[in-house]
């Protein structure tokens, strides 16, 4: 495929000129007396950001020098978000470039991401990319969020300046296929003619899922000497941008890419499915998914493939970033608190009861949802569960938005039991902050769960999470049966309302027994997901390391 090169290519960024310890002054035993006395003193000082040099220190221990990496995904949060998917590489961007590594994000630019980030600046690049049988052109803009991050926007308003990211009221772009088409193109040309030489190149989901492919036809056909190495990680596989046959004539790659053993599905173009054929290596968000996504109940039609490329596929647990969701510094929180001093927590739940016009009850435990009201999300047995277990003397939050049916149920539920129920609809970060805070259980009852934040978000937070042991959830909580001293969650096994209320009455009964919610807290929120633990994983898998 012919790209066109930029008409003027991005500049470099300058490293800033190492400062002589002595700020160029004669070197004199005087200095030399001064210079060590500060060493030694600098000894006993802590370090500024303890958390960002254990990072670097683990990364390097790990993986050894830093590495270029170009990380895409479209959704990034802060500045646009639908789930799990812009936590995770907004969180695994800002882990990277702390460890020391170069790193810039690609993503589209969406309505209002300009105007709630001014600082945002047009870089001189045009992009000029065949599309089918057209010629597309898009803007590049860029923030810097970091020294060594850079967050890359590719600016197209016919395809991204729209209300919703991927679909308006539950139904989905009809032109998605074109949009997501012409976003790879963007990267895999960034990845090429970028000056800084991205070493690897880290794509997420469907939406980027086409770039494996488009690097391999270019660096076979055009000359692409030493293409980057490509990870693609599956965040949920039962997304996995299918369209029909005519939109893989828009990626203008020959027909020996579409092919049962490569993007071709049952006659569909399936866009994950190319990444899963021509990725160097695949992750997913847990270990437990990786191996769950091979088998037939949990491979939504994909099993034979990941298991034919299960050698290159390695499950790693998302983090949390500890820089956010934290209880002690955080302007989301009325009333900060920690381990140690938990009175905070329960000034948050009146808060919150206040705030939600439910009764301000301490003795009440409050239960919470924050969630895409979706099948996979186990919704319905959460209905179900809570027509029975709200009978009894308990609270429940629910802040989400998703299907109409269950968005409708819900309010209903609401209805039925006031003072018991509150149900917020739509997506508010700083309300999904409070509501953590302030619950004293957090249900999560999916009918599968690739990796979960939620849940690790409650254990920080001092909310004991009530979930199903599939994913990502039973890689996180251990529940009373596994482990009595570090129990810090309630598991249940069959996918049923039953299970779920009955998971629900061994949380009211915790909640009778205040020294061993005391010892569940305390073991919940002292776990540590945080990216420490994680980017040297990602690094090592960068490197083709999937053991």
């Amino acid at each position: 495929m012919a790209l066109r090169k930029p008409r003027s290519r991005i500049r470099a960024r300058k490293s800033p000129a190492r400062a002589s310890v002595t700020m160029g002054k004669p070197v004199t035993s005087k200095t030399r007396r001064h210079t060590a006395i500060k060493a030694k003193s600098a000894k006993k000082t802590p370090p500024r950001n303890p958390v960002k040099r254990r990072v670097r220190e683990l990364s390097e221990a790990a993986v050894g020098p830093p590495q270029r990496i170009l990380l895409a995904s479209s959704e990034v949060h802060p500045f646009s978000k639908t789930g799990g998917l812009a936590d995770m590489v907004g969180a695994l961007g800002k882990a990277l470039a702390h460890a020391g590594h170069r790193v810039s994000i690609v993503t589209p630019l969406y309505r209002g991401i300009r105007e709630r980030f001014p600082q945002m600046q047009r870089v001189d690049w045009v992009f000029d990319l065949p599309l089918g049988t057209n010629r597309v052109q898009a803007e590049l803009w860029s923030i810097e969020l970091l020294p060594q991050l850079t967050v890359y926007f590719i600016h197209k308003p016919e395809y991204f300046d729209r209300p919703g990211l991927y679909n308006e009221h539950g139904v989905d772009y009809p032109d998605n296929a074109e949009r997501f088409i012409f976003y790879s193109k963007c990267i895999a040309h960034l990845a090429r003619y970028l000056p800084w030489k991205p070493e690897v190149v880290h794509v997420n989901d469907w939406q980027a899922g086409l770039v494996p492919a488009l690097i391999r036809h270019q660096s076979l056909t055009e000359g692409w000497g030493t293409p980057p190495r490509i990870c693609l990680t599956i965040h949920n596989l039962a997304y996995q941008g299918l369209f029909p046959r005519s939109a893989y004539d828009l990626t203008n790659l020959p027909l020996s890419y579409f092919h049962p053993e490569g993007a071709e599905f049952y006659g569909f173009l399936n866009c994950l499915k190319a990444g899963i054929a021509y990725a160097d290596v695949m992750t997913t968000v847990s270990p437990r998914y990786a191996r769950e996504i091979t088998t037939e109940e949990f491979g939504c039609g994909l099993d034979g493939i990941l298991r034919k490329r299960q050698s290159r596929l390695v499950g790693i647990l998302n983090g949390v970033d500890y820089e956010e969701w934290n209880t002690e510094a955080n302007p989301c929180l009325k009333h900060p608190y920690s381990i140690r001093r938990l009175a905070g927590k329960r000034a948050n739940k009146f808060a919150l009861q206040h705030e939600l016009c439910l009764p301000v009850r301490p003795d009440a435990p409050l239960f919470g949802t924050i969630t895409r009201l979706t099948g996979q999300k186990g919704v319905d047995i959460e209905l179900g569960a809570l027509e029975e277990m709200l009978r009894t003397d308990m609270q429940f939050v629910l802040l989400g938005s998703g299907d109409a049916e269950y968005e409708r149920a819900f309010q209903e539920l609401a209805r039925r039991f006031p003072g018991k129920v509150s149900v917020q609809l739509g997506y508010n970060q700083s309300l999904s902050h409070r509501i953590e805070a302030a619950c004293d259980f957090y249900l999560m009852p999916s009918r599968f769960e690739p990796c979960g934040l939620n849940q690790m978000y409650s254990l920080r937070y001092g909310t004991i999470p009530i979930v199903r042991t599939t994913g990502g959830l039973d890689d996180t909580v251990i529940d009373f049966t596994e482990n009595p001293a570090e129990a810090n969650g309630i598991k249940f096994v069959d996918y049923s309302a039953r299970a779920l209320a009955s998971a629900m009455r061994k949380a009211l009964s915790l909640y009778d027994s205040p020294a061993l919610l005391r010892l569940y807290r305390r073991n919940a929120m002292t776990r540590d997901f945080s990216w420490q633990r994680t980017v040297g994983a990602y690094v090592r898998a960068y490197q083709g390391d999937t053991k």
